[in-house]
C-alpha cells in the first residue's frame, strides 16, 4: 500500500482500513502461534501498512491542529 493512495482517502475510510489491517495481524499472529503461517513476511507488511495508517492519520490531526 502507497501513502500516496492513503493521503486520497478520507478519514473514516482510513480508519476502516486501520481496523482491517489489524485483525488481519491478529489472524497471522494466530497463524505463527499454531505453526500455520505460509508467509512469515506477510506479519511485516502488516505491520509496516498500520504504521503507514497511523502516520497518515496523525499528519492531518497535526495540521487540523495548526489551523
Amino acid at each position: 500500500m502507497k501513502v500516496n493512495e492513503l493521503r486520497d482517502k478520507d478519514e473514516k475510510a482510513l480508519r476502516k482500513e486501520l481496523a482491517e489491517l489489524r485483525r488481519e495481524g491478529f489472524k497471522l499472529r494466530m497463524q505463527q502461534g499454531t505453526g500455520q503461517l505460509g508467509r512469515p513476511s506477510e506479519i511485516k507488511r502488516v505491520r509496516r501498512d498500520v504504521a503507514r495508517v497511523l502516520t497518515v492519520l496523525n499528519e492531518r490531526e497535526q495540521a487540523g491542529s495548526k489551523s
